[in-house]
Formats: structure tokens, C-alpha cells, sequence
């Protein structure tokens, strides 16, 4: 399994917010708390391929915005923000030697955070940063490899990783605040506990799921079922409404 991250940028403080108010993020704590998280997947067997950071790019950071990446195909994205949309150049030339690539293309909008794959259903949250054209054109290309794309609204948040997360094969760690999950129903559903609402962005590798340290209440939930955790300190993302999943582009379907 290969990772690729992004190196924090130095502008990361001047991200839009949409949903939190805006305070002070300090670059040197963000670089630590990256340069850990990157160690933790390497502790996990994750081969981790970092690429640089952009001064001109303040969320660049936040690479799973850039793509889809499925067994067979890799979809580039087309952001939401406007001021994001460059930040595919370089994870395209990443991805290109490993994998067709095809892309969104105006005027739909699609950001990867808003992708959730569960086998061969791929949710989609209808977003701010992600509309009815990007999830169209993201089902024409999937489609022929037998994929079933769902459109599910997201409210209240940023992306739809933020509001809900696969932890094992047949259970979705959610806040239902957020999401609509009456179209979720196929799966075993845990709720996080209303003092934790950020706690669904979660990233599973293998049997494990790593999570934001600050989830007391989500991580007891998770580890009573049995599901191992693993927790990093994602404080200076989670100041730009990021999390543990929009870190790192996963290159092998997951």
C-alpha cells in the first residue's frame, strides 16, 4: 500500500474557513504533528511518498481533496475552491505512472473528502465544495467497472468525510447532524457522543482506524466492538477544518 502526502504548507493559515471560526494556526507545531502522522503510517506498513509543499497553495496539505483513486482508475478532481483547483498538477503527475487517470471537468466541482467507497458503492456528498455535475461525471467514469455512485447531502460541514467513515466492512462511524443517514441504512451505524461531533473523519487501514486524539467518548465507542485504534494529534488541521483522512491519498482502492 502506498500513501502520498504533502508537506504543510506555510500558508496554511490563510485557508478559507467555511464552517469554524478562523484562529491561529502555528506552522511549526502543523510540520511535527504531519511529520507523526506520517510516521504513524509507516509504523502501520504504509510505504509514504511526500510531496512538497506550495506557498502559493495554503491547503495543499490536504491532498485526498486532489483525487479519487479505485482499483482501476484514477479520477483527478476539480475542487470546489477555486484556489484549490492547482493542487491537482502535482498529485497528477504522481499518480500518471501508476494508474489510467481521467478527470473532472467544468463545470462539475468534486473534492475527494466528499468520496466515501464502501466495496463497489461509492457515496458522494452533495457539499459545498462538491455539486450534482461532479457526482454525475464521477459515476460515468466508474460506472463501466461496476461501481454504483450515490449522491448523499451534506450539511453543517465541510466534506462528507468529516460527518462519516467506514470502520469495518459493515459499520460507518457517523454524526448524523450532518448527514443524511436514511441512505446510509445498509450498514450498522454508530453515532459519535454529541460532545464529540469531528470525531467521524476517521481513516481505516486494514483492521485498524486511526483517528484524531480528543475522542475519548468515540474511541471507547470503537475499541467496545472490538475495532483497534490508532490515535495522532491533528490539532493545527482541525483549526482548517481538516482531518486524519484528508491527510493522505491511499493507492490501493481503499
Amino acid at each position: 500500500m502506498i500513501a502520498l502526502a504533502r508537506q504543510v504548507s506555510p500558508a496554511l493559515q490563510a485557508g478559507e474557513r467555511m464552517f469554524l471560526e478562523r484562529t491561529p494556526i502555528h506552522a511549526g507545531v502543523a510540520a511535527q504533528q504531519h511529520a507523526a502522522f506520517v510516521r504513524a503510517l509507516n509504523d502501520m506498513g504504509i510505504e509514504t511518498r511526500i510531496l512538497p509543499g506550495e506557498p502559493d497553495l495554503p491547503d495543499s496539505v490536504f491532498i485526498r481533496d486532489t483525487a479519487v483513486v479505485l482499483d482501476e482508475i484514477g479520477v483527478m478532481a476539480r475542487p470546489g475552491a477555486a484556489y484549490r483547483r492547482a493542487e491537482t498538477a502535482a498529485v497528477t503527475q504522481e499518480l500518471a505512472p501508476l494508474m489510467s487517470l481521467s478527470f473532472i471537468r467544468a463545470p462539475g466541482t468534486l473534492d475527494g473528502s466528499d468520496v466515501l467507497r464502501c466495496g463497489r458503492t461509492i457515496y458522494v456528498g452533495l457539499s459545498v465544495r462538491t455539486n450534482a455535475e461532479g457526482v454525475a461525471q464521477l459515476e460515468q467514469r466508474v460506472a463501466s467497472f461496476g461501481y454504483r455512485v450515490r449522491a448523499i447531502p451534506v450539511q453543517g460541514v465541510l466534506h462528507l468525510d468529516a460527518a462519516c467513515s467506514q470502520v469495518t466492512d459493515d459499520t460507518l462511524l457517523v454524526n448524523r447532524a450532518w448527514v443524511d443517514s436514511a441512505q446510509l441504512r445498509s450498514f450498522a451505524l454508530l453515532d459519535v457522543p454529541r460532545s464529540e461531533p469531528g470525531a467521524a473523519n476517521t481513516l481505516r487501514i486494514g483492521d485498524t482506524v486511526l483517528m484524531a486524539e480528543g475522542f475519548p467518548g468515540t474511541r471507547e465507542l470503537l475499541e467496545g466492538r472490538g475495532i483497534s485504534v490508532q490515535t495522532v494529534r491533528i490539532s493545527e488541521f482541525q483549526k482548517a477544518e481538516g482531518g486524519v483522512n484528508s491527510l493522505c491519498l491511499l493507492v490501493d482502492g481503499r
